[in-house]
C-alpha cells in the first residue's frame, strides 16, 4: 500500500524536528559518579564525555566548529589544543571551561556537569591525566 503524498510531506515535517530536537543541545548528561580519587578515564572520564560532550555537533569525530574531538584519549589530550595539563586541573582549559571561568560554559546550552562531575574530572587531572 502506498502513502499518499500529504502523508509523505507530513512525515518529513514530523521527522526533521525530531532530528533537531535530539541533537547536541537537548541531550542531558547520565548521572556518571566520580570517586573522590583514583579516577579511571576509561571507566568515568571517556564514559562521561561519550554522554555529555562527544555528541554529533559539539565534540563528536564528525563536523563542528571546535577543534575538540572527545571521543579518545588521544582527541583530549591533542598536543596543539593543551586543554589539558597533567597535574594542574586549575590552570587546564577543559576545567576552566566545564567551570565557566574561560569563556562559555560546558557543555554549551545544556545542564552543567554536576558538582561530583567537575570534581572527578579535577581529581583525575590532578593525579597525572592518566589514559588508564
Amino acid at each position: 500500500m502506498k502513502w499518499p503524498i500529504t502523508w509523505t510531506i507530513a512525515s518529513v515535517f514530523v521527522a526533521i524536528p525530531s532530528l533537531v530536537v535530539t541533537g547536541c543541545k537537548d541531550e542531558q548528561p547520565v548521572d556518571i559518579v566520580f570517586p573522590s580519587a583514583n579516577v579511571n578515564y576509561g571507566v568515568h572520564v571517556q564514559p562521561l564525555f561519550d554522554q555529555a560532550c562527544a555528541l554529533s555537533g559539539c565534540h563528536d569525530d564528525g563536523s563542528h566548529e571546535s577543534k575538540l574531538v572527545l571521543t579518545s584519549y588521544g582527541g583530549l589530550m591533542n598536543a596543539q589544543l593543551m586543554v589539558v595539563i597533567p597535574g594542574d586541573p586549575q590552570n587546564s582549559t577543559l576545567v576552566q571551561r566545564i567551570e565557566g571561568r574561560l569563556g562559555e560554559r560546558m557543555p554549551l546550552y545544556r545542564n552543567p556537569l554536576n558538582d561530583n562531575q567537575t570534581t572527578g574530572i579535577r581529581a583525575w587531572i590532578g593525579e597525572g591525566a592518566k589514559n588508564n
